[in-house]
């Protein structure tokens, strides 16, 4: 069985965050594993609190699983502070790490700061080159590449400015604009745009980090990242379309919507 590892924030509702990551390495039938950065007080709603896990503990974690267990793709989500991005950098590259999707969780759908901005320039000079794809939707690409994005052009423009900090691949996520949600992949020669159909629902909690985990696990199970991203985009597109109205919030997708189709167990 392949094995995905996620290092990202604790999401108490269970939507987003770890939670969903794990949900989505199991929807894939991967082996799950994590590492947590902070845990959140949140729900539906919005960000109550947030308790940073310390980099020396993080950095343990991240021992504890490498020097034991062949990691076929990892997935990295929240990070928050500069020593954290640092040591999670030193022992990725320590370990040889492959296959890493970076989720460049920046700001929460309510608006709460995740990055401190201090924190940045770390997580571009330490993280950015390491990755195989980086996934910022356009407000993270925006701050990352310093530029306004209001077009399809801009997207394109935006993505081959990242590129040029270092990953292999970038995936600049249009949800943001108007219209249909077309994303622009940039493999450092071509720009491809993978349109999707726009599904009208408020219940988007936690998509940015399934599309990432679901990325990662096709990276695992040995696509390539064309082939990983176009799947994943599919399977988010999914659990979107058929996304629970749980809280009083934005609800989070049905990450096992196939799973219980299949079954016969009820998927709303």
């Amino acid at each position: 069985m392949k094995k995905v590892l996620t290092i990202a924030g604790s999401d108490s509702s269970g939507g987003a965050g770890i939670q969903a990551d794990l949900k989505t390495f199991s929807a894939h039938g991967v082996f799950g594993m994590s590492v947590i950065t902070a845990v959140t007080a949140q729900n539906t709603r919005n960000i109550i609190a947030v308790q940073e896990i310390s980099p020396d503990m993080i950095g343990k974690q991240i021992d504890a699983i490498l020097e034991d267990i062949e990691v076929d793709a990892v997935k990295i989500g929240m990070v928050s502070q500069i020593d954290s991005v640092r040591i999670i950098a030193e022992k990725l590259r320590k370990y040889k790490a492959r296959n890493i999707v970076l989720d460049s969780v920046m700001i929460s759908k309510s608006g709460y700061l995740l990055l401190k901005p201090e924190a940045m320039g770390a997580l571009i000079k330490e993280l950015l080159p390491l990755a195989t794809v980086i996934t910022p939707n356009i407000p993270e690409a925006e701050k990352i590449a310093n530029m306004k994005i209001d077009t399809l052009n801009d997207m394109e423009k935006a993505a081959k400015a990242i590129y040029m900090m270092g990953p292999e691949n970038v995936l600049v996520k249009g949800g943001h604009l108007l219209g249909d949600s077309t994303d622009i992949l940039f493999d450092g020669k071509v720009a491809t745009c993978l349109k999707a159909e726009r599904i009208e629902t408020k219940n988007t909690h936690g998509t940015g980090c399934t599309l990432s985990s679901a990325i990662a696990s096709n990276l695992a199970l040995g696509l390539n990242v064309k082939e990983a991203v176009e799947n994943a985009k599919k399977y988010i597109a999914m659990a979107i379309k058929y996304s629970l109205a749980i809280g009083k919030g934005s609800g989070p997708t049905n990450h096992f919507y196939e799973l219980y189709r299949k079954t016969g167990i009820p998927t709303e």
